[in-house]
């Protein structure tokens, strides 16, 4: 049985709708993703225009303004539903995690 499109997101993902939260073009994002998560994730151009063309053909985004080759964008209503599924997704995961270790898990 295939995988429904983005029913889960990757990090990248995530983190790019996050971002989207706020009006930004392509370089904000990388840089955002990047500070976000203090570098322990990064979006290259390739993988970024990538997405934000999936996540815009799926309604998730909009692009709002074009300015020569700069292009921003932000989240829409069903790319804000995308994202808080799966931050339901990650504390249901967390909170098993718990439950299954409880001394490991608390002392995080």
């Amino acid at each position: 049985m295939a995988r429904e499109k983005f029913h889960t997101l990757t990090e990248q993902m995530f983190y790019i709708l996050l971002c989207l939260t706020k009006e930004q073009c392509g370089t904000d994002i990388m840089a955002a993703v990047s500070a976000l998560t203090d570098g322990r994730v990064n979006v290259g151009p390739g993988t970024l225009y990538n997405l934000l063309e999936q996540f815009q053909s799926a309604g998730m985004i909009e692009e709002t303004k074009v300015e020569g080759r700069r292009r921003s964008y932000r989240i829409t209503a069903a790319g804000r539903q995308a994202l808080d599924e799966e931050y339901r997704r990650l504390i249901t995961l967390a909170e098993d995690y718990r439950r299954i270790l409880p001394e490991e898990g608390a002392s995080l």
